[in-house]
């Protein structure tokens, strides 16, 4: 009798410890909310980090933005380059954003002017760091996520990623990073297990009167310490 029961002893007592394992897992992962905020927090706090917002299907015949790269810091301040299409043709433009002004080099023009970017269809690229309107706002502004599987990325497959999906945000929440957003927006993110926002991506109406389209935006080394000054 006891050979017999001791296999069904151990099958019932793995199951349990099995049971007991899951639950905790469970209890103790974070919910979606508290990693956006988990997230948010490192992005506002980091002392540089750089951003690369991608367009995909990009509607014809408006001013807008194609991509945009380079380094942010909370003085606030950028430099980096915007890939601008205007009559349908793609401009690279460098762009430094420091003390309240936007400098760029515009293409045929000597030397370097001061803009309003609103006039390319982009905010203040300084203000993508805003704390309270800016990239960092997205996250907790997002409805209705849901946490994925965590899978290894990263450079050398040395970090842990989740992906969180099925968000929405309001157009409000998103005219911070693109200023004609107008309605509600799908919404997904990819955090890493330290918290470090690497990707987010945005489906909705960006520009009036047009079809909706995806921006990509990308994070990558934070902490950096760029000196970013007026040209």
């Amino acid at each position: 009798m006891s050979r017999r029961l001791a296999p069904l002893l151990a099958a019932a007592l793995l199951a349990l410890a099995g049971c007991s394992g899951d639950g905790a897992a469970s209890d103790d992962r974070p919910t979606p909310e508290e990693v956006m905020a988990d997230a948010k927090a490192t992005l506002d706090e980091t002392s540089g980090v750089t951003i690369t917002l991608t367009g995909e299907d990009l509607p014809e015949g408006v001013t807008a933005i194609r991509r945009a790269q380079g380094v942010g810091t909370h003085a606030p301040a950028f430099d980096g380059t915007l890939t601008v299409v205007l009559s349908g043709t793609d401009f690279d433009v460098p762009v430094v954003a420091v003390d309240g002004k936007v400098f760029a080099q515009i293409p045929l023009t000597p030397g370097w002017s001061d803009v309003d970017p609103g006039d390319y269809g982009a905010p203040d690229p300084a203000q993508l760091m805003s704390t309270e309107t800016g990239l960092s706002s997205l996250l907790t502004g997002t409805t209705g996520l849901t946490a994925g599987e965590s899978v290894r990325g990263g450079e050398d497959n040395r970090e842990v990623l989740t992906e969180y999906t099925g968000g929405s945000v309001p157009g409000d929440v998103v005219d911070g990073v693109i200023p004609s957003a107008s309605g509600d927006f799908d919404a997904s993110y990819t955090v890493t297990d330290e918290g470090e926002l690497r990707s987010a991506r945005l489906t909705g109406v960006f520009y009036p009167d047009t079809e909706p389209m995806t921006y990509v935006i990308d994070f990558a080394d934070y902490g950096s310490s760029p000196d970013i000054t007026a040209p």
